[in-house]
């Protein structure tokens, strides 16, 4: 597998620490404040990077659903103007910048449609993340290829031709792949992990990682086992909190749990060499009988 750098000393894939991403996505509910708690959280946790989503309104959301009224902490509006008021702009964004550079952290974003990647092109993001729904939307795809930034793709909801189709269309260069299954919250049943040495063996040059959407940890710790070299997961203060991601997502006592969980393994895992450790000599010599050329 070859690495892909993300930034100055900084690599994504074999021989390197899995890259640990807290979604934030959309679960900031519109509130710049709450934005930086959930940055500052994900960073004392020890996360990688956060990541965020960019949507122009208009482009995403289908025409015949602007109009339906929604109930949200704000009231009831249209759904339209719902999201309207939770997405961020210029101001929100160079603030996130300036607050994850402060605190050292990396940031970047889903972006779902062409307007946002040039909006995010700013901000030099680390990387690109498309999600699992734009796996097949070759415009977008080229707009985000065209940066020359590295990508990173999810497989949710997609069959194994549509991936294939996909990589085809992207190329390697530059490459991750993400393992993903679109439900929220998933049950343990349909996450289906074995797709991560799968993908590998597809895939053998490019890092292939895993976007959860679980409510439980251990899961997401064992696609690290199985090979995953980086993995993201939806974060939140608050699971009981208003908005379509907070059910599915981890609170800060997790996603601290997690992340030593992932590096713990990491360490565990080895090298697989057989040696005999220096802590093991004592016990060595006390615990094994002492064998004589009659009796071996």
């Amino acid at each position: 597998m070859q690495a892909v750098e993300i930034r100055k000393n900084r690599f994504i894939g074999a021989g390197h620490p899995a890259y640990i991403i807290a979604e934030i996505g959309i679960n900031h509910n519109g509130s710049l404040d709450l934005a930086k708690q959930l940055i500052s959280e994900a960073a004392k946790a020890g996360c990688d990077a956060v990541k965020f989503q960019k949507r122009t309104p208009e482009l995403c959301v289908p025409k015949d659903q602007w109009e339906k009224q929604r109930d949200t902490p704000w009231g009831r509006m249209s759904y339209i103007d719902y999201k309207r008021r939770t997405e961020f702009g210029q101001a929100e964004y160079t603030a996130i910048d300036d607050y994850c550079r402060a605190l050292g952290i990396d940031w970047f974003a889903s972006c779902w449609d062409e307007p946002s990647v040039d909006f995010m092109e700013q901000f030099e993001p680390v990387l690109y993340k498309m999600a699992s729904a734009s796996l097949t939307d070759k415009p977008l795809l080229d707009r985000v290829r065209a940066t020359g930034r590295p990508l990173m793709l999810s497989t949710g909801m997609s069959t194994l031709d549509e991936i294939n189709q996909a990589v085809k269309w992207v190329g390697l260069d530059k490459l991750m792949i993400a393992h993903s299954t679109s439900s929220y919250p998933c049950p343990p049943a349909e996450l289906n992990l074995r797709m991560v040495p799968v993908l590998q063996s597809m895939f053998p040059n490019t890092p292939i990682g895993y976007s959860g959407h679980e409510t439980g940890l251990a899961t997401t710790v064992a696609a690290v086992t199985l090979g995953a070299s980086f993995v993201e997961r939806h974060f939140t203060l608050d699971r009981a909190m208003w908005g379509s991601d907070h059910a599915a997502s981890v609170e800060p006592g997790g996603m601290a749990k997690l992340v030593r969980d992932i590096r713990d393994v990491e360490e565990g895992l080895g090298d697989g060499v057989k040696r005999v450790y220096d802590s093991e000599l004592e016990p060595r010599a006390r615990l094994r009988r002492e064998l004589t050329p009659n009796n071996e």
